[in-house]
């Protein structure tokens, strides 16, 4: 599946619900991180930006290197990825004596951290590789972001990839960038329900 094509089908599976709140600068990302970054992620935070998808899973906004880093974002969680990599977690057999350059796009309520491996010179091409929290053992899939999240929205891996299953086999699914969760709030109403909430907006952005 291309990058376009799993663009596509993923915005079948999981239309916008806002105009993306995210401006990202990818040439300065670029230059802090050394490569570029994936075409499907670009566009992905271009049409969607940073947020969540189903209250469960977190795709991070870009930061670049040298930037202050937020909490649940690209640079903390690349840096508890290559901790966990480096306490010598276990890995699936294919990831067995690779040394992969991480960098995490995503996060979810089980606290596995989604990742790319960023080694190879071309980004379209750099594999996933999940850090399961649940099963403590890290493993890859050898497709990019956007395919990534189909082939979880379908259930279309022999097993569900991350420990929540709260996106195996969802569709449609619903995914709130961070401006639009917190307009909703502030509206009084449940983000994920659309519902009324007495609660809603008490406890700040």
């Amino acid at each position: 599946m291309t990058e376009m094509a799993a663009l596509e089908t993923l915005r079948q599976l999981m239309p916008p619900t806002a105009v993306s709140d995210t401006v990202t600068d990818w040439d300065l990302m670029g230059q802090s991180w050394g490569k570029g970054f994936p075409s499907d992620y670009r566009h992905f935070i271009e049409s969607y930006g940073a947020g969540t998808i189903e209250n469960s899973f977190g795709v991070l906004r870009p930061e670049p290197r040298g930037a202050e880093p937020g909490p649940d974002e690209m640079l903390m969680e690349t840096v508890n990825a290559q901790d966990a990599w480096a306490r010598g977690e276990p890995k699936s057999p294919e990831l067995a004596g690779t040394s992969p350059e991480l960098i995490a796009w995503g996060v979810d309520s089980s606290s596995d951290i989604v990742c790319w491996d960023a080694s190879g010179s071309d980004p379209d091409a750099w594999p996933v590789l999940v850090r399961s929290r649940g099963d403590n053992l890290w493993s890859r899939y050898d497709c990019g972001m956007a395919e990534f999240l189909v082939r979880v929205l379908r259930a279309d891996f022999p097993a569900c990839p991350l420990s929540d299953l709260s996106l195996w086999g969802r569709h449609p699914a619903v995914f709130l960038n961070r401006q639009e969760e917190q307009r909703l709030s502030k509206a009084g109403l449940d983000p994920w329900t659309g519902e009324p909430d007495p609660y809603a907006g008490m406890f700040g952005d």
